[in-house]
């Protein structure tokens, strides 16, 4: 049986309890297709940042300071998609570039006071959903559940282009 393939529920009739193994494949598909559909209403309203954005953002909150082509693969972006998105986060103010001081070919990116408050603003918007959503798992669940993601991770990261 492939695991990742969800049941047809018209050809079973009622939902029937699935293989566990299905149900985190089912499970995975449709959190991939929220995040998607999330990057693609945010990229749609003008003035405002987008999921990637904030990604970029995170990930500057987390490092102070990170090559631009780290940031990039942080937030899962394309280096020369990252750097656009820098070019408009440079332009409002909240991030800074300086060439390093040990290679001058590379650019580091840091946040910059007002791009400091945007991530604690946003962060504390969202920091409620996020423990309310969680909120009926034990710590140990929660720790299984990372556990099976960063596996998921590790597959899709290490699948070939023949695959």
């Amino acid at each position: 049986m492939n695991t990742l393939s969800t049941p047809d529920p018209a050809a079973e009739g009622p939902p029937a309890e699935l293989d566990p193994q299905a149900e985190v494949g089912r499970a995975f598909k449709a959190a991939m297709g929220s995040v998607r559909r999330l990057r693609g209403r945010e990229t749609q309203q003008l003035g405002r940042l987008s999921h990637a954005q904030y990604g970029l953002l995170f990930g500057l909150a987390e490092q102070p300071e990170l090559p631009a082509s780290q940031l990039a693969a942080i937030a899962d972006l394309a280096p020369g998609t990252a750097t656009q998105m820098l070019d408009h986060l440079e332009s409002h103010g909240l991030v800074k570039r300086v060439r390093s001081e040990r290679d001058k070919r590379v650019v580091l990116v840091s946040l910059t006071e007002r791009g400091g408050e945007l991530v604690r603003e946003r962060r504390a918007r969202l920091e409620g959903r996020w423990q309310e959503a969680l909120s009926g798992f034990s710590d140990a669940e929660l720790r299984t559940a990372a556990t099976v993601l960063d596996r998921l991770s590790e597959l899709f990261d290490g699948f070939e282009e023949r695959d």
